[in-house]
């Protein structure tokens, strides 16, 4: 139960002790900002405190927003304001400092027209004091302290012209979504949440009903019949609804949480991964073999979404940050119709399901897995080259944290890192892209030519090796070397399927599949601790897993040892999958339930 402090006794008429308890607060009403201090010290420590001013007239909804999300040590409103633990010893200074400015007044029954509001005073006080006080955009919502009797009747008219259901219901949506999303799945996902919430449903639990449905649309696939491919495009559009239903019943309802997080931030990829195999295992029983195209599509769209989280942790606090390719994108989004052609040509995750799904139903593995490369490498392409020219014409200074960011999510394990060591202050002229596009072309290249399981490709991923050193021993705070994550993923991504398509032996495709995911997943995890403002994984864990330059030098040595034994190297390739698995998920999973993990939420990303 958290508590709610009136700074007088309430206002004859209103609904606002009535609104707070619905809330979930207990209500206590004081006399003056020393009983307010007072009632604020009788709190438990571990619970939130919210300080209203009883004149308070708004929308409940506008209460809900200012006191109830947990993602913010303290929020405030006009007339509002909350503490979670963390923030309450700055708000009892501020208290202190409010009552010890007026010792010896009297305390009187309701706050005088016009007085200032006490919870306005005290979030003015903890932004002085360091605190970031989040004030949430209200919109059409009302919150005000009116100043006299006509100020209120007038504040209460406005109040009753706005349907405070509506807004929280719009506001439940994404406010930058996919076409698909907006408009064919919005419109009633929205509903279904208010269901959920009504029903005491939680995110998290619908959240694990959308995994379900795609696990089980996954299953279908596999069947490889004409009936169970159908099932599987439909299961998987009723999973994608439930996926949106999660985020909209955690805004409709502010229930957001650690736990709710993690499963946010990766079970999306880890349906859409299950339908590729799921797909991959369906064509195999009908004598197609698909799981090249399975696991390049992988690639393809886990590589895609490093260059977007790389492009946007190098920028998103870079200071003189003006690009007049930015300000032509700003001008194209302005029309429009533009708006959602430039949103669907890069195959957000609406418009890319519901294609899946679509061609699981009616065409073929084989032809959806073409369609989905062909038109994610278009997207990544169109993206790509648009953020490379926002780059080169950028006027921006990249700060130390960005540089940072960056460096974990290139995730160079102990080669790379003894060696930035013996180079640090050497490392030459060279900037740090050249050689990563060095390197990863060397390696690639090295990959797809020698024969495999030649002992020539160990040397190559030597030099490989010692480029992410190079590249390590320098900050990148280059123009472009936001692509330098990207590269290393396509580099050693892209070798393990190389390597595992040329083996030509039963297995080795799926067994690395499984490592790609393994190894994804470590990365998306990396992701979305640094979004959090945790930082990267322990240094323990990107030792422990070698880093991507020590996987790749593991893989090309196994080959080169296993070459004349195939299903050894299937079966080295699944034991490797299946100890970076256990370790990063063990660690993930003690991160993310942790109580020091922050609730990250993706509120924007289409993709």
């Amino acid at each position: 139960m958290s508590t709610a402090i009136l700074t007088g006794p309430p206002v004859p008429g209103s609904s606002l002790d009535g609104d707070l308890r619905s809330l979930g607060f207990d209500v206590r009403v004081a006399s003056g900002p020393q009983e307010t201090g007072a009632l604020l010290a009788a709190v438990p420590a571990g619970e939130r405190v919210a300080v209203v001013d009883p004149r308070f007239v708004g929308h409940l909804h506008a209460l809900r927003l200012t006191l109830t999300d947990p993602r913010f040590p303290a929020a405030a409103a006009p007339g509002a304001l909350t503490a979670q633990p963390e923030a309450r010893p700055a708000l009892a200074r501020a208290l202190t400092h409010a009552y010890a400015s007026v010792p010896g007044a009297p305390a009187a029954p309701e706050p005088a027209a016009g007085a200032e509001s006490l919870p306005d005073t005290l979030a003015e006080a903890l932004d002085t004091d360091g605190v970031a006080v989040h004030r949430p955009v209200l919109g059409t919502l009302v919150a005000a302290v009116p100043a006299d009797a006509e100020a209120r009747h007038e504040t209460r008219a406005a109040v009753a012209a706005v349907d405070d259901e509506a807004v929280r219901l719009r506001s439940a949506v994404k406010a930058h979504d996919g076409f698909f999303t907006t408009f064919c799945v919005s419109p009633y996902s929205r509903y279904i949440a208010r269901w959920c919430a009504r029903r005491g449903l939680t995110p998290n639990q619908v959240t694990t009903a959308s995994l379900l449905t795609a696990l089980i649309a996954a299953g279908c696939a596999a069947t490889g019949e004409r009936g169970g491919y159908v099932a599987a495009g439909v299961l998987l559009l009723v999973s994608f609804v439930l996926d949106c239903t999660d985020g909209q019943l955690a805004r409709y309802s502010l229930q957001y949480s650690t736990m709710g997080a993690w499963l946010d931030a990766t079970f999306d990829r880890a349906k859409e991964y299950a339908f590729y195999a799921g797909l991959a295992f369906g064509a195999a029983r009908d004598g197609d073999d698909v799981w090249a195209l399975a696991l390049g599509a992988m690639v393809l769209m886990t590589c895609r979404h490093v260059v977007d989280f790389s492009f946007n942790e190098a920028n998103h606090d870079a200071t003189a940050n003006t690009s007049p390719t930015a300000a032509l994108s700003s001008r194209l989004d302005s029309v429009g119709w533009t708006v959602w052609v430039r949103r669907m040509i890069i195959l957000p995750i609406g418009e890319r399901w519901a294609m899946i799904a679509v061609l699981t139903a009616v065409t073929t593995p084989r032809i959806v897995f073409w369609a989905l490369i062909v038109g994610c490498a278009f997207g990544a392409c169109y993206t790509t080259a648009g953020r490379v020219l926002r780059s080169l014409t950028r006027k921006a200074r990249r700060t130390d944290r960005a540089a940072q960011a960056l460096a974990d999510l290139a995730d160079s394990g102990p080669l790379a890192e003894f060696q930035a060591r013996l180079l640090r202050g050497r490392a030459g002229a060279v900037g740090p892209l050249p050689v990563a596009v060095l390197g990863a072309a060397l390696m690639l290249a090295a990959a797809w030519y020698l024969p495999f399981g030649d002992a020539r490709l160990i040397a190559v991923a030597v030099i490989y090796a010692m480029a992410a050193g190079l590249v390590a021993a320098r900050p990148l705070k280059g123009a472009l070397d936001w692509l330098v994550p990207p590269l290393f993923r396509a580099a050693e991504y892209g070798t393990i399927l190389i390597l595992a398509a040329r083996s030509e032996v039963n297995g080795a495709l799926p067994a690395a599949y499984g490592l790609v995911a393994a190894v994804a997943y470590h990365h998306y995890d990396t992701v979305y601790r640094i979004r959090g403002g945790t930082g990267a994984p322990p240094t323990w864990l990107v030792r422990t897993t070698g880093g991507h330059e020590g996987r790749v030098l593991l893989v090309t040595v196994l080959a080169a040892l296993l070459a004349t034994r195939g299903d050894d190297f299937a079966l080295a390739l699944t034991a490797l999958a299946v100890a970076l698995a256990l370790v990063v998920l063990v660690e993930s999973i003690r991160f993310w339930v942790s109580s020091g993990a922050p609730a990250v939420h993706d509120e924007g990303e289409t993709a």
